[in-house]
């Protein structure tokens, strides 16, 4: 999520901006029933009126559909030939054209491409945002507590939940439960009021210092998430469990 707003940001000088031609050449990278003859046909001549983010989920505004971006875990932005980020944490450290799965060309200049080596982002025309929940940056304490409350699934699945909270990624949610202190497959609803305020403010943290820093891999479990890693606050070796269908590294020490 933190990648995506900085996408986000660096496509905002494309607001005004009318496309002349579309790059689709890859058919697997149009989603949601969205074709790449549709997607040639439709945005030609339109105008960007303005750029959003929901989570994962890059909005483009347009004064006909919405344009929807996702990037998966290797996809990249370029504006007018410039990438706000050089490189992904699992991604490839190359940077070649023959990666561009879909991009925009404008009148009088400049061009949007997404450069993606695995094939792991999408584009859709009029998504369906209602499938997502409260991004997490503006999510309030009441709905983050709602959402917790109500469910017996472990706190790392229901964190990882697109439709519960829109915006955690695998990385983002270990960092988050290392500062809270919490392990990730504790039952979201045996979280005590002032756990799930302490898990509330971790959130917080993590999404503030990580943004500062330049996204969800700057987190401080990152260079510890190998077998044999140690806990950087207490020294204890860190578990490596699958929770949520996904590889987490936690604290048993201090995560309870």
């Amino acid at each position: 999520m933190l990648e995506i707003e900085s996408y986000r940001q660096a496509a905002e000088p494309l607001v005004g901006r009318r496309v002349s031609t579309v790059h689709a050449p890859d058919p697997w990278y149009a989603k949601g029933g969205t074709t790449v003859e549709q997607l040639r046909d439709v945005l030609v001549g339109v105008r960007i009126e303005a750029t959003r983010r929901i989570g994962k989920l890059m909005l483009l505004d347009t004064d006909g559909p919405v344009l929807g971006l996702r990037f998966g875990m290797t996809g990249r932005i370029l504006v007018d030939e410039k990438a706000p980020i050089e490189a992904l944490e699992y991604s490839s450290d190359r940077n070649d054209p023959a990666w561009d799965r879909f991009g925009l060309s404008f009148r009088g200049g400049g061009s949007m491409m997404i450069r993606d080596p695995r094939r792991l982002g999408g584009v859709e025309l009029d998504p369906d945002e209602s499938r997502l929940g409260p991004d997490a940056l503006v999510v309030t304490k009441p709905e983050f507590a709602h959402v917790l409350s109500r469910s017996p699934s472990p706190i790392k699945a229901r964190l990882l939940d697109q439709a519960q909270v829109a915006g955690l990624g695998n990385l983002l949610v270990d960092d988050i439960l290392y500062r809270a202190g919490l392990a990730p497959q504790r039952p979201a609803n045996s979280l005590s009021d002032d756990e799930l305020s302490v898990l509330y403010r971790a959130m917080r943290r993590s999404l503030s210092t990580l943004g500062r820093r330049g996204g969800s891999h700057t987190g401080d479990l990152q260079v510890e998430r190998f077998v044999g890693g140690r806990c950087p606050s207490d020294g204890a070796e860190l578990r490596r469990d699958t929770v949520g269908g996904r590889t987490s590294y936690w604290c048993p020490e201090h995560q309870r």
